[in-house]
């Protein structure tokens, strides 16, 4: 095999090939990125036998071919060279090494043969639909900063993928819990997408295939199956196992008989929490919020660090209420909204508090009290 390719291609392919490829490996082709050179395209192959992806860059190939490299390896060299560099990928089988050159920087890397690089089996998909990234980078976004890290919970860690019937209609959903805050987004349902089966799909594939979602034009094709999940650009294609459990069912803990209503301003709140809990105690983080007629006072009474207090003009008109949050949760939550106001819905200083962009239901959080 012998390629030229652009530094600035070949970076970003073998960028997210190295992102997928585990550090600490028993298997050492694991570590490696399956290079194939045919026609006018090199593929980047990686995978860690949950996750595969394969990123197609254009290159001017002189003679097609197939290896496998250090993913880390080839993506430092890569990184360090110069912007605009021409790199000459060359492989060699008699001598089982590399050769990686641009300019005057000459490399001869370690190779493994092909034939060792495990290929993610193919899967019948039984739903195939397109969404445009935007929309998919809305759904997992907001849901993704709930999703548990308990790997005893292990059906908990991931987004639940799946078609649900809403006030409007039939929507696709993502939704993440911890047991502590839930996350319920979503998006029209797309054409296509009305047989799939829910997936969870894992935290680790929704953190890599993020990465397909930053440009704005793009159309992601989305496939689906009972194990799997795919998601493909014109140029990558991410395709992860799902998470094989079953999701719980999380209607049963979005409140719907909450009516005390706050509004605030999201970003004014975020600040303000941020502020006070600057002396709660590591542990439990906890912050107390006091609701009066439009006002409301964030509190937190640290013995051993001190305490903090904080009063804003807000929109509410129920009864005094009392009710402690972590205050980690309440940011996190703040800063899923788009919009300049949250609304809070209480019902008791017991209850799980709901919170959503004024009246916009597309996007739910639950979030779970804490005695302070």
């Amino acid at each position: 095999m012998k390629i030229s390719i652009e530094r600035a291609a070949l970076l970003k392919a073998v960028a997210q090939a190295q992102s997928v490829v585990e550090r600490r490996n028993t298997i050492p082709i694991l570590a490696n990125v399956l290079i194939e050179a045919e026609g006018a395209t090199a593929s980047f192959r990686a995978t860690d036998l949950d996750i595969e992806v394969v990123d197609r860059a254009p290159a001017m190939v002189e003679r097609a071919g197939a290896t496998t490299v250090s993913a880390v390896m080839l993506h430092e060299i890569v990184r360090k060279l110069p912007d605009g560099a021409l790199i000459s990928l060359a492989d060699d089988p008699a001598t089982g090494r590399l050769s990686v050159q641009a300019g005057r920087s000459h490399f001869s890397l370690a190779t493994l043969p092909r034939e060792d690089f495990p290929v993610m089996a193919n899967s019948e998909y039984t739903a195939n639909f397109s969404a445009p990234a935007p929309v998919l980078r809305r759904l997992f976004d907001k849901s993704k900063f709930a999703i548990s890290t308990e790997e005893t919970r292990y059906y908990l860690n991931g987004v639940y993928m799946h078609v649900a019937t809403s006030e409007t209609g039939p929507v696709l959903r993502c939704v993440a819990t911890d047991g502590h805050r839930l996350a319920r987004i979503d998006a029209p349902l797309p054409e296509g997408a009305e047989g799939m089966p829910g997936v969870i799909v894992p935290r680790k594939t929704v953190g890599e295939m993020r990465k397909l979602l930053d440009d704005d034009e793009a159309t992601i094709a989305v496939s689906v199956s009972e194990t799997k999940v795919r998601f493909a650009t014109p140029t990558i294609t991410l395709t992860s196992k799902v998470i094989d459990g079953t999701f719980p069912d999380y209607t049963r803990v979005i409140p719907i008989g909450n009516t005390r209503r706050l509004e605030v301003d999201a970003a004014e709140f975020a600040r303000a929490v941020d502020r006070v809990a600057t002396v709660s105690s590591e542990r439990s983080r906890a912050v107390k919020l006091s609701l009066d007629e439009d006002r409301l006072v964030l509190s937190v009474n640290a013995p051993d660090a001190g305490a903090a207090e904080e009063e804003l003009a807000v929109a509410y008109a129920d009864e005094r209420l009392e009710i402690g949050f972590n205050a980690k949760y309440l940011l996190e939550i703040a800063s899923q909204v788009d919009r300049e106001n949250a609304v809070f819905l209480f019902n008791s200083s017991g209850d799980p508090t709901l919170m959503r962009e004024g009246n916009d239901t597309s996007a739910v959080y639950v979030v779970m009290p804490m005695r302070v």
